[in-house]
């Protein structure tokens, strides 16, 4: 099967949807390669990326799981590299 190096970029809002947020990641732990999280208190919110290894539908199907999220937005950049 092919698969793509991608880039979740999160910006996290409400940290009520956190753990729904966590719960998802682990789910599909089995495809990401690393994550940074990063909290920035001036703003109120927490900058996460997310390093994934995936077929592109699994890698989509995350990132669009993840911006249904109440108050978390997701946007993904994918390598030109397919394995």
């Amino acid at each position: 099967m092919e698969t793509r190096v991608a880039i979740i970029g999160i910006i996290v809002e409400n940290p009520d949807s956190v753990a729904q947020l966590n719960s998802l990641l682990h789910s599909y732990g089995s495809y990401i390669i690393g994550r940074m999280g990063l909290p920035y208190p001036p703003k109120n919110i927490n900058i996460i990326s997310v390093a994934i290894d995936a077929p592109q539908d699994i890698i989509s199907a995350l990132s669009g799981k993840i911006g249904k999220l109440d108050g978390i937005s997701a946007k993904t950049a994918y390598s030109n590299i397919i394995s």
